[in-house]
């Protein structure tokens, strides 16, 4: 709710000076402006409205003491009194503009939205009947406020108005302070980030600019957000904004309680906050205590019974719990109230494309975007529809599945078959039966997936995202030249899918992530986190979470790799529950959150008590840290950071199973092409730990040692061995697939290749090696749909692909559309006197009926060279 933002009083550093300069002749003992002021940027509210009663008796035509009273009065929650002094001050100016801006909020909060929406028209008709009287720097950000509220257009208002007054008094925060909000109401953050930095540098001591710039960063930097949020806290510790921030920021920890103290503290400043009685709700929603919800948001909509904010807010919160359908509910709450709320429109929007009603959800967004051009997630959404509009759409089995068209030829019926060997295995074991379909997403831009999936771009580092039934994925295509497996991340969602229709979407991120990286493992060995050397560090040291907090692991991480190590934390604590406890425990824990129970209270019913499940679990993750490779040294070794061979080796000889100085020695080695002694070193680390799936493996290095050494079969042994471990090491299966088919090991070369296109489908290599191993192991299907994939990749020689596919359709059975990439052979180069061949083999065997079902004609003959008689 945008209240109580409507500033008047020139309060920054720059501006105090005038402030002064106005009150220069007041006698001695009256009462200072700027103290009190200050009094009010503190957070002394009380003390601010009884200084500012005293300014007002003292001189009855300072009109910045009246709005002063007026503003601490609200922020204290005493709607009646600042009604009662609005009253007053208007008998006293009533020309003023200001204090209608401010009195709309003041009459909103006393129930009187007839009288606020007077006082604004009042203020349309005193600037047009005396413009000039109101071009100060003051009225006119006061003006464009006003504008704003009036449905003006946004740029003209930015242009005429707050850009106006920047220039007409460049040391006015207030103007900066107001483009931000802008900024902020239309979802553009970068924009709003540079007007509250300029805001902080023209008055560092304001808590509203420190609070505006906590905003701005809070989608993208966590880390800047929170120390904005500080610096405003700081300045007033009771400044309302950032405390309804803060407990923001605890509910979407899952820190419950610590969310509850600090809307305690809220309410001993103003008892009355809408806003805090709206969070107070969302808190009750989350403990499942309907009664509690339907009292605070009973108490949020008293003192303005018509605010759509309320329950905005509401829906909000629980939508970014994933508790979409709750969420649309309060949005179309809000939109009952007030049916051109555009917050939540967009809100609802986004909720129904997340709940897979796209028809509803488009249709909003677009109208939104129609009339706010300036709202940036509107205008990303309306854009996106148009990428998505030309997505080819594959169903089968209650699966929808939306690819660009050339990704959908090329492995479209992959992701099909993964998506159902996905269900076909999880919705049994946890009990789910999936009513609707499940839509699957996958984005070959980066930008239209984060659009799609926040709304705005960034995202990175995420592959792939559940909304319940929705999923929305990256593409390899956007992933550069080294994706991730995309069937490992296609299995993870869906997995999500089962455990979110389990819970009703009432489950904690910890344990969703903690399920699907768990479920990882079990359907492929290589899928999922494993523990290697980093996360053993981590384990063995502080930095595990305790099971009762894990939540908070996702929200603020340290870096990337601790937002990595609270999913494999998580995939263990499930792993620790199913062995301990029972995959029951585990179905009965889902079933206890889809009736509202809340975690740590369900867990604590099955496993004793909270207290001694955060204790057995980190005994459990100590004693499997110490299982990594217990005979392998961790230390960090003490050598120069140059050292070489000998000096390496030297100290290896008190010191033989340091993992991290073998390393070294045996890249040291590979430098210096000592190819047998590298071998040496890299075996005794493999036998230290064979499970290393690291980038420096002693798999992939000792393979090159074996190649270097010219040992194809033992190179292709220890690439076996890699690709085992791994499931993405594109790299290591581009050598493995050549080595196999050098080797003639047909059935290695066809799985190599399985497992390169679950990672990289979009490159000709893992094709051609299918099509080869296919074409030998009698694999009609797979032969067929590799020289389809090939086609469609751009191929150098399309003729010798289209009589390949031919060839094997032909050997297949389905002699029309051999006959039809006979034809296409002839069509790319018509002299082409195998496709010739081929052409009339096919159509000796065509029935007549067969043959009508063919439509192509033989080309006409190019003037092209023949190919050699011996073209495939």
């Amino acid at each position: 709710m945008d209240t109580y933002r409507l500033r008047s009083v020139p309060c920054h550093a720059a501006l105090l000076g005038i402030v002064c300069a106005l009150v220069v002749a007041t006698p001695a003992g009256a009462v200072d402006l700027v103290a009190t002021t200050g009094l009010f940027r503190s957070g002394q509210y009380a003390e601010c409205a009884a200084s500012a009663a005293e300014g007002i008796a003292e001189s009855q035509f300072n009109e910045n003491f009246r709005l002063l009273k007026i503003r601490a009065e609200m922020e204290l929650g005493r709607y009646a009194d600042a009604l009662t002094t609005l009253d007053e001050s208007l008998q006293k100016f009533p020309a003023s503009i200001q204090l209608r801006c401010l009195g709309r909020d003041v009459c909103r909060l006393n129930a009187q939205t007839e009288r606020a929406d007077k006082l604004l028209a009042e203020i349309q008709e005193l600037v047009l009947r005396s413009p000039s009287r109101y071009s100060d720097a003051v009225s006119r950000v006061t003006v464009g406020r006003f504008l704003l509220s009036q449905g003006v257009d946004p740029k003209e208002v930015l242009d005429r108005t707050f850009n106006v007054a920047k220039r007409q008094q460049p040391a006015y925060a207030e103007a900066h302070l107001a483009s931000g909000e802008l900024a902020l109401a239309k979802n553009d953050y970068a924009l709003a980030a540079k007007a509250f930095g300029q805001a902080i540098k023209l008055d560092a001591g304001d808590p509203d600019a420190h609070f505006g710039l906590a905003r701005a960063f809070a989608p993208s930097d966590s880390d800047r957000a929170t120390a904005a949020l500080n610096a405003a806290l700081k300045l007033n510790p009771n400044h309302i904004g950032s405390l309804l921030l803060l407990a923001d920021e605890h509910i979407d920890a899952e820190r419950y309680d610590e969310a509850d103290q600090v809307l305690a503290q809220v309410s001993l400043v103003n008892p009355h906050h809408p806003l805090a009685a709206a969070y107070r709700a969302v808190l009750a929603h989350l403990r499942n205590q309907p009664e509690n919800e339907r009292r605070f948001r009973k108490a949020a909509l008293r003192p303005w019974p018509t605010n759509p904010e309320i329950d905005h807010l509401i829906g909000r919160k629980l939508s970014q719990k994933y508790r979409f359908a709750e969420g649309e509910a309060y949005q179309r709450r809000a939109l009952e109230i007030d049916a051109t709320y555009l917050p939540a429109r967009l809100q609802l929007a986004q909720d129904l494309l997340r709940l897979g009603k796209e028809e509803e959800g488009w249709r909003l967004a677009d109208a939104v975007y129609a009339h706010d051009g300036y709202n940036v997630v509107a205008h990303n959404l309306v854009t996106l529809q148009e990428s998505l509009a030309k997505f080819q759409t594959l169903e089968k089995d209650g699966l929808i599945v939306r690819m660009e068209a050339r990704e959908a030829e090329i492995y479209g019926p992959r992701v099909l078959a993964l998506l159902q060997r996905a269900r076909q295995t999880l919705c049994p074991k946890y009990g789910v039966t999936l009513e609707g379909p499940v839509i699957v997403e996958l984005f070959p831009r980066q930008q239209d997936f984060a659009i799609r999936t926040f709304g705005l771009p960034g995202g990175d580092g995420f592959l792939g995202v559940c909304f319940g039934t929705v999923i929305t994925a990256n593409s390899p295509a956007s992933q550069g030249e080294s994706p991730a497996c995309w069937e490992a991340t296609l299995w993870h969602e869906f997995c999500h899918v089962v455990t979110l229709s389990k819970t009703n979407n009432k489950m904690p991120r910890w344990l969703s992530e903690g399920i699907s990286v768990y479920e990882e493992r079990q359907a492929e060995k290589r899928w999922g986190q494993a523990i290697d050397p980093q996360y053993r560090q981590m384990m063995l040291g502080d930095e595990l979470t305790p099971v009762s907090e894990l939540s908070g692991a996702f929200l603020s991480p340290e870096s990337p790799l601790h937002l990595q190590f609270a999913y494999f934390e998580s995939s263990l604590v499930v792993e620790y529950l199913v062995e301990r406890h029972g995959i029951e425990t585990l179905q009965r824990v889902l079933v206890d959150l889809g009736a509202g129970m809340p975690i740590n209270e369900s867990l604590a019913r099955y496993t004793g008590s909270l207290k001694s499940l955060d204790e057995e679990f980190a005994k459990y993750a100590r004693q499997r840290a110490s299982a990594m490779a217990p005979r392998a040294d961790w230390s960090e070794p003490e050598l120069p950071r140059r050292a070489d061979a000998a000096a390496i080796a030297a100290w290896l000889e008190d010191h033989p199973t340091n993992y991290a100085a073998l390393t070294r020695l045996a890249k040291q080695q590979m430098g210096d092409k000592d190819w047998p002694a590298a071998k040496a070193t890299l075996e005794t680390m493999r036998d230290l730990y064979p499970e290393d799936a690291g980038s420096d493996n002693p798999y992939s290095l000792l393979a090159r040692v074996h190649r270097e050494l010219g040992q194809p079969r033992e190179e292709q042994a220890m690439l076996v061995q890699r690709c085992e471990l791994s499931a993405d090491d594109v790299e290591a299966l581009a050598r493995l697939a050549d080595l196999a088919i050098e080797q003639e090991d047909w059935k290695l070369a066809g799985q190599t290749a399985d497992r390169w296109l679950a990672v990289n489908p979009l490159r000709p290599g893992p094709h051609r090696t299918a099509a080869a191993a296919a074409e030998h192991l009698r694999d009609d299907a797979t032969a067929v749909a590799s020289y389809r994939a090939l086609l469609r990749l751009d191929p150098i020689d399309p003729a010798g692909l289209h009589l390949q596919l031919a060839t094997a359709l032909q050997r297949a059975g389905d002699l029309p559309a051999a006959k039809r990439h006979a034809l296409l052979a002839l069509e790319e180069t018509p002299r082409y006197r195998a496709a010739h061949r081929r052409l009339l083999e096919i159509v000796g065997k065509l029935q007549p009926a067969e043959e009508d079902k063919s439509t192509e004609k033989p080309p006409e003959p190019k003037a092209e060279e023949e190919k050699p008689e011996d073209q495939p």
